[in-house]
C-alpha cells in the first residue's frame, strides 16, 4: 500500500472507552494523489443513491442492491465504465451483508420496514445476475430471525452471525447459525463472545472475524455503544476467541474485506462525529497488529467494498451518520 503507518495499541489505549462503550477515533491522514479517488464513467451514468445496502462483485460486474425503500439494482461494468439499472427487489430489504453462492447473490440476516421498528425478513432473498431476476429462497428459523447481521460463505455453507431482532430498538444477539444451501438445513453453533449489529464479517484462513458494529438502542443514542473487540470463530475447532487489541477507530455500519491476507475495515458511523467515517484500518491476523490505510476520499456507511482487477471499490452509501445524504458515486483505491 502506498502509505502505511503501524499502530502499537498499548494496554492503556485498549482500555480507553467512554461510558457508552465507544473507543477513541484516530485522526485520518490527509488524502493523497495515489489514494482513493472518484471513478469517472464513460457516459456520465451513476448508481441509484442508497444506504443500508450492499455492494458486491459477481464475475466481472459489480452490483449495488437493496437499501431503504425499494431501489432497483445498479450494475457497473468496469469494461465499459457504465452503470445500468436492473430489477427492483420484491420487498424492501436493508441492513444486510450479501453472500455470493453459485453465481447468485443471497440476502439474509436483513431488515424491512421503517425506523426504528424494522422487522427481520423471514426468508432469504436471491438475486440472479444472469437473468436479472429475484426469487425467494429458504426461510430462516422463526426463532433466529434478525437484521443487521454479518453473513459469510465458507466451504459451501453460509454463516449468519450476531444481529438485532427488533429493528433499532433492541434485541441484540450473539447467535451464530450455519445454513447449507444444498439441503436447506440450519444448524445452531456456539454464540459469539458478545452481541453486535450493523457490521460486516469476513473469513480468513479458516476463521470467521466479527469486528466493528454496535449494540443499537434508538431510545438513547442509536450511534453509541460501538464495539472495538474482535471476536474470531475457528471453523475447525468450533470455538471463539477474542483478540488482544481492539479496532483503533470504533464504528458501525462499516464495510469489511480481506486484502493481501489482512482484514480491512472501511468507513462507518459513530456518535463521535456527524460526518461518516473515512478511516480505513487493517488487521494482520498473524501478528494481531493494526495499520492505518489510505482514508476514503469521502466517508460513508451502509454499503460494501469490492476487490477486483487490482483495485478496491466502494459505491454509494451515506455521507453522514443516519440516513442523509445518500451518495451516488463510485470511488476506488489502486492496490500494489
Amino acid at each position: 500500500m502506498k502509505r502505511l503507518i503501524y499502530l502499537l495499541l498499548l494496554g492503556a489505549v485498549v482500555a480507553c472507552s467512554d461510558a457508552a462503550g465507544d473507543g477513541p477515533t484516530t485522526t485520518p491522514p490527509p488524502p493523497t494523489a495515489d489514494g482513493w479517488a472518484p471513478v469517472a464513467t464513460a457516459d456520465g451514468s451513476a448508481p441509484v443513491a442508497r444506504h443500508e445496502a450492499a455492494f458486491v462483485r459477481v464475475a466481472d460486474k459489480y452490483y449495488l442492491l437493496g437499501g431503504r425503500g425499494i431501489r432497483p439494482v445498479s450494475i457497473y461494468d468496469p469494461a465499459t465504465r457504465v452503470w445500468t439499472t436492473g430489477s427492483p427487489p420484491p420487498v424492501e430489504i436493508h441492513h444486510f451483508q450479501p453472500v455470493v453462492h453459485g453465481g447468485k447473490i443471497l440476502l439474509l440476516g436483513a431488515m424491512t420496514g421503517g425506523y426504528p421498528g424494522e422487522t427481520p425478513l423471514p426468508d432469504i432473498q436471491i438475486y440472479d445476475p444472469a437473468t436479472d431476476a429475484w426469487s425467494t429462497g429458504a426461510p430462516l428459523p422463526a426463532e433466529r430471525r434478525r437484521g443487521g447481521a454479518g453473513a459469510v460463505a465458507h466451504d459451501g455453507k453460509i454463516y449468519l452471525v450476531c444481529g438485532i431482532t427488533d429493528g433499532h430498538r433492541g434485541g441484540h444477539v450473539a447467535w451464530l447459525d450455519e445454513y447449507d444451501p444444498a439441503t436447506g438445513a440450519w444448524v445452531r453453533l456456539p454464540d459469539a463472545p458478545r452481541p453486535r449489529d450493523h457490521f460486516q464479517a469476513v473469513v480468513h484462513a479458516g476463521k470467521l472475524y466479527a469486528l466493528a458494529g454496535r449494540t443499537t438502542v434508538a431510545a438513547t443514542n442509536p450511534f453509541a455503544n460501538t464495539i472495538g473487540e474482535v471476536d474470531v470463530y475457528d471453523f475447525a475447532d468450533r470455538s471463539w476467541t477474542t483478540l488482544r487489541d481492539t479496532l483503533p477507530t470504533h464504528r458501525a455500519g462499516n464495510a469489511a474485506a480481506v486484502v493481501d491476507d489482512e482484514v480491512w475495515v472501511l468507513g462507518g458511523e459513530s456518535a463521535h462525529q456527524v460526518v461518516a467515517h473515512s478511516e480505513v484500518e487493517s488487521l494482520n491476523p498473524a501478528t494481531g497488529a493494526w495499520s492505518i490505510r489510505d482514508s476514503l476520499s469521502r466517508g460513508r456507511h451502509g454499503t460494501g467494498v469490492v476487490q477486483h482487477d487490482g483495485r478496491l471499490l466502494m459505491a454509494s452509501g451515506c455521507g453522514h451518520r443516519g440516513g442523509e445524504p445518500e451518495l451516488a458515486d463510485l470511488i476506488a483505491l489502486p492496490l500494489d
